[in-house]
């Protein structure tokens, strides 16, 4: 893994700023979220504690809520901000039933994927949905891990590293400077959720396209989503419009029609919360994992 970790006091700022207007935007979150739920469905599970990691503005949290009414709900997100559209959202929904006594009622949490503020084996099902890319999947992992009861299940999506491959092309016409975030290969992800102790991990991986009319809207969403560029190495200073216009130039070759595209490389993903102690661990401390485990979903 040599992908460089993205900068985490930026990643809470940037979405702490995007979080009112976040859910105008948020189209593939959406998706892969419908998505990971219907995956869910399938798998017969009555946890007592739901972890939404990285509840963003609560949209599944409430979706959560109704499949599991039993459960209590936590809810973690690296920004303060989330955490109170998620709070707000989740009144909302409930509507004239918050004034009722309710004893599940969603524990609120600020913090990091990679340094979870939660006790171990304390959680029976974590369910996070486009929120580990901006992490690092060794500690993350093994974070999940730590936390998860051992019958315990993870349900994730992540981005794969094509995400975005329009955009990152057309800037490299431009510069050496990574402008677009960089995202771990699924076969990284998979070793690293081996490493953690998880067990039984299944990937595979789906392509999404949304369109734009140009790249000035598609940059623009990428702001409002908070998803724009966060890298360490990023360049810091500003851009110039030459440079915004050659961006906008190079990236024509891939439109279709009256749009351009951009493509999102979404990696799903689960595994059961193992007990670490029974993984079989090679000579060198590494931990392999079977290549038949690892599928890959042709695109439709």
């Amino acid at each position: 893994m040599n992908n460089e970790l993205p900068n985490k006091q930026l990643v809470a700022r940037s979405f702490g700023k995007a979080a009112a207007r976040y859910d105008d935007v948020a189209v593939l979150q959406r998706q892969t979220g419908d998505e990971l739920l219907e995956r869910l469905s399938l798998v017969k599970l009555q946890p007592k504690r739901v972890l939404d990691l990285g509840v963003g503005t609560g949209r599944n949290l409430s979706l959560l809520a109704k499949r599991y009414p039993k459960a209590q709900l936590l809810a973690v997100d690296i920004a303060p901000a989330m955490l109170q559209q998620a709070k707000q959202r989740y009144q909302q929904v409930r509507g004239l039933k918050r004034w009722l006594p309710d004893n599940n009622k969603p524990m609120y949490i600020a913090g990091d994927a990679d340094q979870l503020p939660l006790a171990e084996n304390s959680v029976d099902l974590v369910f996070a949905n486009l929120a580990l890319q901006w992490c690092d999947p060794r500690m993350s992992f093994a974070e999940i891990q730590r936390v998860l009861r051992p019958d315990g299940l993870l349900m994730f999506t992540t981005l794969g590293p094509d995400t975005l491959y329009e955009l990152r092309s057309a800037w490299a016409t431009v510069d050496d400077y990574p402008h677009v975030n960089m995202f771990y290969d699924m076969h990284d992800v998979g070793e690293s959720m081996m490493e953690a102790g998880l067990a039984e991990p299944v990937l595979d991986t789906d392509r999404y396209s949304l369109t734009y009319d140009s790249t000035m809207s598609l940059m623009k969403d990428l702001k409002v989503l908070g998803a724009h560029n966060v890298n360490q190495g990023r360049r810091r200073s500003l851009t110039g419009r030459q440079a915004f216009k050659q961006v906008a130039d190079a990236y024509e070759q891939f439109r279709t029609g009256d749009l351009l595209p951009a493509t999102y490389e979404v990696v799903y993903g689960h595994a059961w919360g193992g007990n670490i102690k029974t993984q079989q661990v090679d000579n060198d401390g590494s931990v392999s994992i079977p290549v038949s485990q690892i599928k890959r979903r042709q695109p439709s």
